[in-house]
């Protein structure tokens, strides 16, 4: 599938591995919707698509995935009349042990990261199956890995890998991909958002190149490049694939 002139859906555009995704199907000359909660933000995402393709057809849709998916795929029809990719990007996580997280908390993040995944991509199924389009998910390593004082967020993401690889095999016979990437430690404002200071955040930064076997830690552009990879004809017999992008962290720590 060429991606020029397809409908691709980004959620969580407005910034980090979202919004550098759009940007490179924007590149592309797909017709590039763009999903957030923050508008400012989104704004600057619709501004950094519009540098690298001043043609590219763009439509923003503030929206929140936990409660909004229906809307989003709606209004995504709405306008174009058709969907070929839906990355599902948008995540959240909050760190904590067992012994001090709460409902409240595990709620929040299953929400976000399986449970709105799981309702746009029934939403978006039909219409993917119409254009013979594909699913590319944004998991994480931590769904391949242990990590003591995240189990929710970690849980979600394994949980995620494997509903990448049932709605796979799922869709298959529609001739519809779904595909998962599972970036290792990426340079975006994440942690900060878990609430990690900047100077541990720093300090793990420069650890983790000392821990990935290339020596240094990704950036976003690795990962989006990695999506629209999968999302391209270049990938067209891959399906319930989930590719860790970490520097090789996986490979040589897999537990």
């Amino acid at each position: 599938m060429s991606l020029v002139g397809k409908v691709v859906i980004v959620t969580g555009a407005s910034s980090g591995i979202g919004a550098t995704t759009a940007v490179e199907f924007a590149k592309q000359g797909s017709k590039v919707v763009l999903t957030g909660r923050n508008e400012a933000n989104l704004k600057s995402t619709e501004a950094a698509c519009k540098a690298v393709n001043s043609k590219v057809e763009l439509l923003l849709i503030v929206a929140d995935v936990t409660t909004d998916a229906e809307k989003i795929i709606k209004t995504t029809i709405d306008k174009f009349g058709q969907l070929d990719v839906l990355v599902n990007n948008a995540g959240y996580g909050e760190g904590g042990s067992i012994l001090d997280i709460n409902v409240d908390q595990f709620d929040r993040v299953m929400n976000t990261n399986l449970r709105s995944v799981f309702l746009l991509t029934k939403y978006a199924a039909p219409h993917l199956i119409k254009t013979q389009g594909n699913i590319v998910n944004v998991s994480s390593v931590a769904g391949l890995r242990a990590n003591a004082g995240f189990s929710v967020y970690c849980t979600s993401k394994a949980a995620l890998d494997q509903f990448t690889r049932c709605v796979a095999l799922d869709l298959a016979p529609k001739n519809v991909r779904v595909n998962a990437v599972n970036p290792g430690l990426i340079v975006t404002n994440f942690y900060q958002g878990l609430g990690i200071s900047e100077e541990v955040y720093a300090k793990y930064v420069e650890q983790s190149k000392t821990t990935n076997p290339l020596g240094r830690v990704g950036e976003t552009k690795e990962v989006a490049d990695a999506i629209v990879f999968l999302a391209s004809d270049n990938s067209s017999f891959i399906t319930g694939a989930t590719l860790p992008i970490d520097g090789g962290r996986q490979t040589a720590c897999p537990r």
